[in-house]
């Protein structure tokens, strides 16, 4: 009975935890809410939001440290520097997606396939953009959904730039966030045949059945910044049509570059990814 009391404390209080965490997440945005206007005072940032001084004045803190929050001696608090970073950033994403809309609507159009632009996002890929194509396929993909990188065309195609040396890193930490159990011999081998052709296939091994043909995007300084995925059911995308369609993905990819101000043929150095 006292193992199972135990269990039970411990269970509440785990709870407890998650509910004072998400409690403090949500006074955090209210607190950024509160100093969209400008500069406030510790005092009326307090009466603002309902809490004591020295709650405020923590949270403010905590706020600050990550760069949310700027302190101005006599004036108060402002928006910090994180968040312009975080507004060039969705501006950037917002952007991409509007300049590539149209080519990938048309490489759709012509494939009939299901067209995905996404970026890199730490060690995952993040779509940005989803256009689907007119067969009965049903891809199970959504805007805002974040897949492994190395079970993903997109996510290998991300990856066309990235030392070898730091392969091993990311393929253990794809394993960890689902993608399928592989050997890494394997998986490897067909990277390097990936970096020399341009373009990444997935051959089923992100979702059942379900096919892809993906190359990078570049930027005007020959970074890749995204990739593109054609995606349809396996029984449309043997062999041979993934192989005579990689062709028209990295022209559309291309393009999409090319708008972007990437001139053909620049790369950037191989550097390690920061």
């Amino acid at each position: 009975m006292r193992q199972v009391a135990s269990n039970e404390e411990s269970g509440s209080g785990e709870e407890r935890t998650k509910i004072q965490g998400s409690q403090t997440l949500l006074r955090g945005l209210d607190m950024l809410d509160k100093v969209i206007d400008g500069p406030i005072k510790l005092a009326d940032l307090s009466a603002a939001m309902g809490l004591t001084r020295s709650t405020t004045h923590r949270l403010a803190n905590a706020l600050a440290d990550r760069g949310f929050l700027t302190f101005l001696p006599r004036e108060g608090y402002q928006l910090g520097p994180k968040l312009l970073q975080l507004g060039f950033l969705a501006q950037s994403q917002a952007d991409i997606v509007r300049i590539a809309r149209s080519r990938l609507e048309a490489l759709a159009a012509h494939t009939e396939d299901t067209v995905h632009l996404g970026r890199l996002d730490t060690d995952l890929a993040l779509y940005l953009d989803k256009i689907p194509g007119r067969r009965r396929v049903d891809i199970s993909s959504r805007i805002g959904d974040r897949h492994p990188l190395s079970s993903t065309g997109l996510g290998k195609a991300l990856l066309l730039d990235t030392p070898e040396a730091e392969w091993p890193a990311l393929f253990a930490a794809s394993r960890a966030r689902g993608a399928p159990v592989v050997e890494y011999d394997g998986w490897a081998e067909r990277m390097r045949g990936y970096v020399a052709a341009g373009h990444a296939y997935d051959l089923e091994e992100n979702e059942d059945l379900i096919r892809c043909v993906a190359a990078p995007v570049r930027d005007a300084s020959g970074r890749i910044v995204a990739a593109i995925s054609l995606s349809s059911a396996a029984q449309y995308m043997d062999d041979a049509r993934m192989a005579a369609l990689s062709g028209e993905v990295r022209e559309t990819a291309d393009q999409i570059s090319t708008d972007l101000g990437w001139v053909p043929g620049a790369r950037p150095s191989r550097r390690p990814r920061r």
